[in-house]
């Protein structure tokens, strides 16, 4: 008859039903998931002593994209995580799953928080960490400016973690957004550590950058934060890989997170030393 439906139609239509089916049951998945990740963490109230804090924050590269190994989806000894109702619970991978303004739970993965947090803790073995980890996929750095929904998030989650410690540094990894045109990013960025040092009060805050990709047109802005602003640093990405166009893989976000940690040492190390005579 002139009115039934062609059958390439039919294919079409049952085709769309099944896929948004598929999508549809992903979703639920990833839900779940989530919920039983948090459910499984366990809230706690620390060490029972005074933290030393760390806010990290950027986009997809910080956030973690890179496959979590078995042997290292294990809790992290000394190290909390502040959740999403700014409890401590014990840190694990993927760091970025409490974020309040993070993608979808399941392309929370590796950043270069772990192997930060590893290279921090090994380097004082009576230190314990906070982690207040509040990264966005995709954000530009305009996203981040002060009064920003991203910047007051990370501000107010970190105001909450001082209640238990010290906040001694924050680690940025941002700019893939930015690459097309990075023309003003380092002024950004400049303005954006004065916005946050002034709000936490601590005028020498230490501050790392991380560069995105190697050969970006951003990183150039990033490199020169140092020459413009003291107490701070860069974190470069020479030799790291990328298994798409711009997420490091797990070996070079390894990587990058050790020379987080050791640029940030870098930059404490004046402030321990002064503190040495009073220690005497």
């Amino acid at each position: 008859m002139k009115n039934d439906p062609h059958p390439i139609c039919l294919l079409m239509a049952i085709a769309c039903l099944l896929y948004a089916s598929a999508i549809n049951a992903r979703e639920k998945q990833a839900a779940e998931s989530e919920q039983h990740e948090k459910a499984r963490a366990v809230v706690d109230d620390g060490p029972g002593e005074k933290l030393h804090l760390y806010l990290l924050i950027g986009q997809s590269n910080m956030a973690g994209r890179a496959k979590v190994p078995d042997d290292l989806a294990g809790v992290i000894d000394r190290c909390w995580l502040l959740n999403d109702k700014n409890q401590w619970v014990r840190a694990k991978n993927p760091l970025n799953l409490y974020s309040t303004i993070r993608k979808g739970a399941g392309m929370q993965k590796l950043g270069p928080g772990y192997s930060f947090v590893l290279e921090m803790l090994a380097a004082d073995p009576d230190l314990h960490i906070g982690l207040i980890v509040n990264a966005r996929g995709g954000s530009r750095i305009e996203q981040w400016e002060r009064k920003s929904k991203y910047y007051m998030q990370a501000g107010q989650r970190t105001k909450a973690a001082m209640q238990h410690g010290k906040l001694k540094g924050i680690l940025w990894h941002q700019g893939e957004s930015n690459n097309g045109k990075p023309e003003g990013y380092l002024e950004k960025l400049v303005t954006l550590v004065n916005h946050f040092r002034k709000d936490f009060e601590i005028d020498d805050l230490p501050f790392v950058a991380g560069e995105v990709k190697a050969g970006s047109a951003v990183n150039e802005q990033i490199a020169k934060l140092p020459e413009a602003l003291p107490n701070t640093a860069v974190a470069s990405s020479q030799g790291l890989k990328t298994f798409d166009r711009w997420h490091f893989d797990t070996a070079s976000q390894l990587e990058l997170g050790k020379r987080y940690a050791k640029a940030m040492l870098k930059l404490q190390k004046p402030a321990e030393q002064e503190d040495e005579p009073r220690r005497r």
